[in-house]
């Protein structure tokens, strides 16, 4: 038996922005639309589970928050996976828990064991998958990678509008205990997807100091990014930010059937929210990448964030279906650009080396916030009976994320002085400064030279014609 290859990230590979990086953009799209898309579409069959189990839907709605919680929550012990083992073997086992979760959820007597089945064990499942492949993304790509991000992001909406159709033909066709059992064989593909994840070879002059050199003892989780004030920034905004983003695409369908549209035609605006996602991710990744925009990455994820927050301020005076519909347009553009750039100012702040333990530990934080946002709108909208100040609310911390981070960018964070002299470069400038100090003496020493080549050639050729051009 041979040992497991750790994937440490070379730090002299450089990123091949290209080539098998395609294959780990795939792996990394698909994966994220499985783990974003997952926790909407097994609602699907929240109904039937009601009438199964003689439940209520807020039982039921602990599915979703339990397969969020665990990927959000389940950050740390990811990255410290991820540190020991590599991205591949952690994402190979992830994809046999996915799988696993949701086939023995369709063997389920009681709502209970869904909670650890579906819930937990498909949970940790996907997120055994989806922090490794935003690791492997951002190894993979440099040059090129707000671009391959904002790909990899528009897996979640386009697997939103495919796995909710396809859960519903599903239920109707094999009810909720065949659906489930098929979706379980569909999650087999992220274990296809993680034997997509290679790691990068480091040169052979490298493999020959690693095999001489003692190997470093590695941190499992590096919580020294704690040190560094962008990644704090990001951290506390990010949460603050993540308390109402969710909100608003909850409660869309609701607030128009409240005024008083159909079912389908308020089901179809989270229709309208996902086609114009799947075109906007891409889309500010090309941006994002732009020569002059790419070192200011950080403040256009804040123009999108006070963007989004605005949207919902918006939103809320919404009245009309037209009303509603432009506000999903312009939600679904925001939320888009959100989406696209969220994971990579954080890889611009904290680099490739540290990114595996603060992407885990960015998550731990969000998945507070996640579990807190969108009940507590559902309290005030309890409280108050107006969607309205849900709207309000979530617009508000939205934007205030915006400021929490832009502010703190621009006022805390002290750009480093330019440091460009490398050892080659102080070499370079070493000699030029001692040729500078010679060449006083080669000064001096040009016309002795001169009046003795002149003498050699008076003995051989006899006198020297002399002109003002050529004369010492």
């Amino acid at each position: 038996m041979g040992a497991v290859v750790v994937d440490d990230n070379p730090s002299k590979v450089k990123a091949p922005d290209g080539g098998w990086g395609w294959a780990v953009l795939f792996g990394c799209f698909v994966i994220t639309g499985f783990s974003y898309a997952f926790p909407k579409a097994v609602s699907v069959f929240f109904k039937e589970l009601i009438r199964e189990f003689g439940i209520g839907y807020s039982d039921t709605a602990w599915i979703s928050s339990i397969l969020l919680a665990m990927l959000y929550g389940t950050g740390p012990l990811c990255s410290i996976c991820v540190n020991r083992f590599g991205c591949r073997p952690v994402m190979m086992v992830g994809g046999l828990f996915a799988s696993l979760g949701m086939v023995c959820a369709s063997f389920c007597t009681n709502i209970i064991a869904i909670y650890l089945t579906a819930g937990v064990v498909t949970g940790l499942g996907l997120a055994l998958n989806f922090q490794p492949s935003l690791i492997m993304l951002n190894r993979y790509f440099d040059k090129r990678r707000p671009l391959a991000n904002g790909l990899a992001a528009a897996g979640s909406p386009v697997f939103l509008c495919a796995l909710s159709p396809l859960g519903q033909i599903l239920q109707y066709e094999f009810g909720w205990r065949g659906g489930f059992l098929i979706l379980g064989g569909l999650l087999l593909n992220c274990c296809a997807c993680g034997a997509l994840m290679r790691p990068l070879e480091p040169p052979k002059n490298e493999k020959e100091t690693k095999e001489v050199e003692k190997p470093k003892p590695k941190k499992l989780l590096d919580f020294s990014v704690f040190k560094d004030r962008g990644f704090v920034i990001y951290t506390v905004a990010a949460s603050i930010m993540v308390l109402g983003l969710f909100v608003p695409p909850v409660f869309v369908v609701s607030y128009a059937k409240d005024i008083g549209y159909q079912d389908t035609k308020a089901a179809f605006l989270l229709s309208i929210l996902g086609f114009v996602d799947i075109f906007a991710r891409p889309t500010c990744g090309i941006i994002a990448g732009m020569k002059w925009v790419r070192p200011r990455c950080v403040y256009l994820f804040g123009f999108a964030m006070i963007f989004n927050g605005f949207t919902d301020l918006m939103g809320s005076m919404a009245d009309t279906y037209t009303g509603l519909v432009i506000f999903c347009i312009f939600f679904g553009i925001s939320y888009g650009m959100v989406g696209a750039l969220q994971f990579e100012v954080l890889m611009a702040i904290v680099g490739t080396q540290r990114f595996s333990s603060a992407i885990g530990l960015v998550l731990l934080a969000e998945a507070i916030a996640v579990l807190i946002g969108p009940p507590s709108a559902g309290k005030i909208l309890d409280a108050t009976g107006r969607y309205m100040f849900v709207f309000i609310i979530a617009g508000t911390e939205v934007v205030t994320s915006a400021l929490v981070l832009t502010l703190g960018n621009f006022f805390c964070i002290k750009k480093k002085p330019e440091e460009p002299h490398g050892k080659e470069e102080v070499a370079e400038i070493g000699e030029i400064n001692k040729l500078e100090d010679k060449a006083p003496q080669d000064e001096k020493a040009e016309p002795a030279e001169a009046e003795q080549f002149l003498k050699e050639e008076k003995e051989k050729n006899g006198d020297v014609v002399t002109n003002p051009e050529t004369c010492v």
